[in-house]
């Protein structure tokens, strides 16, 4: 397992690469996050400090902190950093079922108001590290439970509910 000693043995002006490092580097960080090592709420170390302590390359660090993202485990505030969430990751056997989930809450929650535009497909990839069919699947799981609807060439938005009459 990679840790901030098991690097000790190379040599310290030369970079860690490799195309698994980014996913010993999640396992590490995910350890520290489930120990208490860095305990819910608490700012995580920059990119940089990160960086330079594992010896890695600035995107690896990203790739590996984006995992934790989707994991729940993190949360990125902009102009405040990435803090370790306070609530426990939602598991679920199908990641568009987590998708739909997330959305649905912040529109059953009022943070995206009816007629909002949802985030767009690609942001959406990006933020679960999703593919676009995944993401469209939730989407449909939505539209068909009537809590968003598509415009042609806009994007998807929170439909607008029908007030009910007497």
């Amino acid at each position: 397992m990679l840790t901030a000693n098991s690097v000790d043995h190379v040599d310290k002006s030369r970079w860690l690469t490799g195309g698994r490092v980014h996913l010993k580097l999640t396992a590490v960080l995910r350890d520290r996050i489930t120990t208490g090592v860095y305990p819910a709420g608490s700012r995580l170390p920059s990119e940089n400090a990160l960086s330079t302590e594992f010896k890695i390359a600035r995107t690896t660090i990203r790739r590996a902190l984006a995992a934790l993202e989707a994991e729940e485990l993190l949360v990125t505030i902009p102009s405040k950093g990435r803090l370790v969430s306070a609530r426990p990751p939602v598991q679920s056997p199908y990641q568009y079922r987590l998708i739909a989930e997330e959305l649905r809450v912040s529109i059953e929650s009022g943070d995206l108001a009816e007629g909002t535009a949802l985030p767009s497909e690609t942001t959406l990839c990006k933020r679960y590290t999703a593919s676009r069919n995944t993401v469209r699947h939730a989407l449909g799981v939505l539209e068909r439970e009537s809590l968003i609807e598509p415009r042609q060439g806009r994007g998807w938005f929170v439909r607008r509910q029908e007030s009910e009459t007497s």
